[in-house]
């Protein structure tokens, strides 16, 4: 039995790990916003995506889909096709967060490793050639701006979804894995007696 109850509590902890929760709020707060994205540009001279026209284009985009089906679906289909179509788009944006999230901690630990004065790996490339961390802080820079316009189009997807279904997008999530969820949690709350 506790053989069981143990591959059963990994099966769930790899579900888990393997399909992360997506909402467009843990998005917002993974990518940067708009001032961040600004300040990035300017001190890295990228070009900062019009996250207005990035996110009406998508919004436009949806809208017109929606409108193509005519009465081809009912309601419940629609609302169910475009959730699943939201969800990329929020997705997108999430990983896309959470990596330049991860680029710029690389960076930043990369940068005060060259503050280290006993480390001669970490010093400054030879003249005319990035170092690690330069090149670890321009990556991360082209990240904050994908990320910035992947949050636009989920911003855009979110709204449409709002104006097509009249309700708020969340993530779909199976009847099956709210269960194993469920008897996950009692599972781990029972150990405790």
């Amino acid at each position: 039995m506790a053989t069981t109850n143990a591959k059963t509590n990994a099966a769930a902890k790899r579900s888990k790990t393997a399909r992360p929760a997506i909402s467009f709020e843990t998005a917002k707060l993974l990518c940067p916003d708009e001032q961040i994205a600004a300040k990035v540009s300017a001190s890295f001279g990228l070009l900062l995506p019009e996250y207005e026209t990035i996110r009406e284009a998508h919004e436009q985009l949806l809208r017109k889909a929606w409108l193509s089906f005519d009465e081809a679906l009912n309601e419940k289909a629609t609302e169910m096709h475009f959730q699943r179509i939201v969800g990329a788009f929020v997705s997108s944006a999430q990983g896309a967060g959470n990596f330049y999230s991860d680029k710029v901690t690389e960076a930043r630990n990369l940068t005060s490793a060259l503050s280290n004065e006993y480390r001669d790996e970490d010093r400054q490339a030879p003249a005319g050639f990035e170092s690690k961390a330069d090149r670890a802080r321009q990556f991360a820079a082209e990240m904050a701006m994908q990320a910035y316009a992947l949050l636009a189009a989920a911003d855009g997807a979110v709204n449409a979804y709002k104006e097509i279904t009249g309700e708020g997008w969340k993530p779909y999530v199976a009847p099956n894995e709210q269960s194993v969820e469920r008897r996950s949690s009692a599972a781990e709350m029972s150990a405790f007696g």
